[in-house]
């Protein structure tokens, strides 16, 4: 991958779900899980979890579902097609399977729509454009479904952090930012970000994780994440 790129959707999913080992979590959620790549390699290095993919295509959300079956996963793991939205309304419909969990993992739509042009296709600009209260649904969506104590994983791009602390205040705590660059050098292109349901403790910025060193070899602790295997540990 050329530093000078953003990182693709799969390698964010495998930060997101298969290295971001937050909590030993029994029960959790991907929210916007597309295909399920995030959620599924959770699964892998969980082994005593069960999952919840709630995706609002209803194509992604089949993909997802053979995904689940080809990966033999089907007995801990359901896929809802479903709107992530809609969970976060008290009236909102019942919330299938995703309660008093221990860890949501979510991947939001990061663009807001006032500052990038809209796709004309309906799912790419579902899955991608966002208002000022996307973020705060989201979070929303997250508290009603965790357990006291559970755990919030999102990404999200750095333009977006002053909305996602204002979403999680009086509700998240304990929030760890960790940049994402693409060079040594380069502003950071996203931000991980974990918090805990309920608590107050002060947020905190990680050391960035640099994806590719300046001569465009991958980074060590890139390295170790995405190829080796080693977890992503946020304190």
């Amino acid at each position: 991958m050329s530093p000078e790129h953003l990182p693709s959707a799969v390698t964010q999913d495998r930060v997101l779900g298969g290295r971001l080992v937050l909590c030993h979590a029994r029960r959790l959620a991907d929210f916007g899980a597309g295909v399920g790549s995030a959620g599924l390699a959770a699964l892998l290095h969980l082994p005593q979890a069960e999952a919840v993919l709630i995706e609002i295509d209803p194509a992604l959300a089949d993909l997802a579902g053979r995904n689940v079956v080809a990966n033999g996963f089907s007995e801990r793991c359901g896929v809802v097609c479903a709107d992530v939205l809609a969970l976060a309304r008290p009236g909102g419909p019942p919330r299938p399977a995703a309660e008093n969990l221990d860890l949501v993992l979510a991947n939001p739509p990061f663009n807001v729509t006032q500052a990038h042009q809209t796709s004309p296709d309906a799912g790419r600009a579902r899955a991608h454009m966002a208002d000022a209260e996307t973020l705060r649904d989201w979070a929303t969506a997250a508290y009603r479904c965790l357990a006291p104590g559970g755990t919030l994983a999102m990404i999200l791009r750095p333009e977006d952090l002053s909305a996602l602390l204002a979403a999680l205040e009086g509700r998240f705590g304990a929030v760890r930012l960790l940049p994402v660059h693409p060079r040594p050098e380069a502003p950071a292109v996203r931000l991980i970000a974990r918090a805990i349901k309920g608590r107050r403790t002060a947020p905190a910025i990680l050391p960035g994780l640099i994806l590719a060193e300046a001569g465009g070899a991958p980074g060590a602790r890139a390295q170790a994440i995405l190829s080796d295997g080693a977890a992503l540990d946020m304190g």
